[in-house]
């Protein structure tokens, strides 16, 4: 299994009410035919950035938000087009031509998203965490086991829990990434995603999910996470 071989993969899936951002293209939302093209090359850059990475952080499945636009999993598109001032897009990316992918003048946009891009909160709050505790940016990557973005019929700016047999499709693919990034410690974001992992037989340690007033909880487990790593 080589870099090439994985996208590849994660291109080629197709399902109802799920959009492959790495294939799959919108025009009413986004900049042109060549978005899907745009967000291959930024998750290619982002693993070959990553060979010797030793942590898999993974959550449930990839937001409109957030991967939904960037192609990298836990990474809105805002913190690629340098607008947050915690994260800065280098520690993405590296040196890199970032390009957004969502229409600026897309009426389904509200007036920050059309001069900033997508934002997700959740995902500023895993970045920004990581990079306190002094952890390199190349050290880690953020995944989904359910790496496309599931959304509601007819509805593409929305989430939804992804099905049983959509994570049994998803896991498969996170198990594809162990094997090309080998010996990384897995951590569950949210007791949701450590329970899928645990039903596949992934052993995992599990942080509480950023959202829904959970932020404080996640960077004091991650910060005692760190801790432990460090004795």
């Amino acid at each position: 299994m080589d870099i090439n071989t994985f996208i590849d993969k994660l291109q080629s899936y197709q399902s109802k009410n799920v959009f492959n951002p790495w294939r799959d293209y919108d025009a009413d939302t986004e900049i042109g035919p060549e978005a899907p093209a745009v967000r291959r090359e930024n998750l290619r850059r982002y693993l070959e950035l990553r060979p010797n990475a030793h942590y898999l952080f993974i959550a449930e499945a990839l937001g409109y938000q957030g991967g939904h636009f960037s192609g990298v999993a836990i990474t809105s598109e805002r913190i690629l087009l340098g607008q947050h001032k915690a994260v800065r897009p280098e520690s993405v990316l590296g040196e890199w031509q970032y390009e957004r992918t969502s229409k600026p003048t897309s009426e389904q946009l509200n007036a920050t998203q059309k001069a900033k891009g997508f934002n997700e909160p959740t995902d500023t709050v895993v970045w920004s965490t990581l990079q306190q505790h002094g952890l390199a940016a190349f050290d880690v990557i953020l995944w989904n086991i359910f790496p496309w973005h599931p959304h509601k019929e007819h509805k593409l700016l929305t989430n939804r829990t992804p099905s049983t047999p959509e994570l049994d499709v998803g896991v498969e693919f996170a198990k594809m990434l162990l094997e090309l990034v080998p010996n990384m410690q897995i951590v569950a974001i949210g007791q949701k995603a450590a329970d899928t992992l645990s039903r596949y037989g992934i052993a995992c340690k599990a942080v509480r999910h950023p959202s829904m007033g959970g932020a404080e909880t996640f960077r004091a487990q991650v910060a005692e996470l760190f801790k432990k790593q460090q004795k």
